[in-house]
């Protein structure tokens, strides 16, 4: 997948619009339009990466950053205390469905395990 025909590039450009719940220089979250809890929001970077496995040792900070940022979130939400979880899919297999790398943040309720 191009950067140019990426859905959520296209969010973050405001090409295609979402509710955003959060927004800095380098990243952007907003709310699933197909919600798995009360609460849950995709956490992106705005620079493409399509997966997991595309990362490399430069893009350290970045990662940090995209789960500091997930944290702020659960903290406004006020889901931190009670808990929350962050899940990352890497390919097909796992269920990552867009390609570009993202964080699911999901609260708000008593969360089961195995998650599938």
């Amino acid at each position: 997948m191009t950067q140019k025909s990426c859905l959520f590039c296209k969010i973050v450009k405001r090409e295609i619009a979402a509710k955003t719940v959060y927004e800095d220089e380098r990243v952007f979250a907003f709310e699933d339009i197909k919600p798995e809890a009360p609460v849950h929001i995709l956490v992106i970077p705005k620079r493409h990466i399509e997966k997991i496995s595309d990362l490399r040792d430069n893009d350290v900070e970045l990662t940090g950053h995209l789960i500091l940022a997930a944290k702020k979130i659960a903290e406004d939400k006020g889901i931190a205390n009670s808990g929350y979880r962050i899940v990352m899919n890497c390919n097909r297999d796992a269920g990552q469905e867009v390609f570009h790398m993202h964080i699911h943040l999901l609260g708000g309720r008593k969360l089961t395990w195995p998650p599938g």
